[in-house]
């Protein structure tokens, strides 16, 4: 957890949208700017699967952050104009009550005793810290990948909670292929002998499993277009060749991704998450998407997308679009050609910056001038 985070503290019991409840909530979170004194121009990120509250380097904390060339002065969320929040989901491991944080009744990790986790749960979780800010509508909300589906979530909790919505890489539910991803990332976890049932310990830690699955997250979060034009077939020197294994360069560039990784995020917490995504249907009990966001009232929307996303192909971000349209939402859907895939919004400084920046600077020409 960043020395910038704050933690949020909540005594309430939290009741899960698919069963359980926990005693009270503990949210890291961060801000960026100041709210002005009108308390409107206030902009909510939600998080995608495996990052924290850290999303940009302050004077708290200088390193920088995981969308550092998004958020502060002068760049696209222009932190001179607009206060930015960052929650650290529910779930997670970086601050915030989660299946490693300590359940209070047995005075161990909750692991697997954790309830059923739903990104309904992390959409609601979160709005408590935007309530204890003393915030009654918020200028924007956003999120990027599984962020972008909690501001979905969040928005049907709150059809009238923010006046613009924006959504990268994101659905308004996870399809096949994405489920079946992460479905075997987390058979590779639990199929670890170390993850014995969720009673790991830092000396027994199931390495293999999340090395494993974060190879294939990799594979899946960039393109073979990226692959090739980046590596080709050139031969690593990093790492002892071994049989069938580690003789390319893209074999090197996987392995290095998942050692860091491996000790970086805690496997229940990775379980929990993924399996969220994966239940999180914005539509469900509802006549498609239009009907499930009929109550929502935004004055714009953009919505943007990456050509060469696997996980979140571009149908996926049309069909945002389109039924926000179909409501009379002045919606704008941008689909960028990137081969850096799903991570593009990680990576892709100069599409992503462009078109968001554009739009944030639009806002504050309305709203903040």
């Amino acid at each position: 957890m960043s020395p910038a985070s704050r933690i949020f503290r909540d005594p309430q019991p939290f009741r899960l949208l698919r069963g359980g409840e926990l005693p009270g909530l503990e949210l890291a979170y961060e801000t960026w700017g100041e709210l002005n004194a009108e308390r409107s121009n206030a902009v909510l990120l939600f998080t995608g699967l495996s990052p924290g509250a850290h999303a940009a380097s302050s004077d708290e904390d200088l390193e920088d952050g995981w969308w550092e060339y998004m958020i502060g002065p002068a760049h696209p969320i222009d932190t001179d104009r607009f206060f930015v929040i960052c929650v650290n989901s529910l779930g997670s491991c970086k601050g915030s009550t989660g299946p490693a944080s300590v359940n209070p009744v047995t005075g161990t990790p909750w692991r697997l005793d954790f309830p059923e986790l739903s990104l309904e749960d992390i959409a609601a979780s979160t709005q408590r810290v935007v309530e204890h800010l003393g915030i009654e509508q918020l200028c924007a909300v956003l999120g990027p990948s599984m962020g972008g589906m909690s501001a979905l979530a969040w928005l049907k909790q709150n059809p009238r909670g923010a006046r613009h919505l924006v959504t990268l890489s994101s659905a308004p539910r996870a399809e096949p292929f994405s489920i079946a991803i992460r479905a075997l990332q987390r058979e590779m976890i639990t199929g670890d002998p170390a993850f014995d049932g969720g009673r790991y310990t830092d000396e027994h830690w199931p390495r293999e499993g999340m090395r494993m699955a974060r190879k294939l997250g990799m594979v899946s979060y960039r393109s073979a277009i990226e692959w090739q034009d980046r590596f080709g077939r050139d031969l690593q020197f990093r790492y002892p060749k071994q049989s069938f294994t580690m003789n390319f360069e893209v074999e090197s560039y996987l392995e290095a991704a998942a050692q860091r990784f491996i000790g970086a995020f805690d496997p229940c917490c990775y379980l929990y998450l993924s399996r969220a995504m994966d239940w999180f249907d914005a539509s469900a009990d509802h006549d498609g998407l239009e009907d499930a966001l009929h109550p929502v009232k935004l004055d714009s929307a953009l919505v943007v997308g990456v050509d060469t996303d696997l996980l979140f192909p571009p149908r996926q971000q049309g069909e945002i679009a389109r039924s926000l349209t179909r409501l009379g939402i002045d919606t704008r859907l941008e689909m960028l050609p990137s081969p850096q895939g799903h991570d593009a919004f990680l990576v892709d400084y100069g599409n992503f910056g462009n078109v968001v920046g554009g739009y944030f600077r639009s806002i504050a020409r309305r709203e903040l001038a």
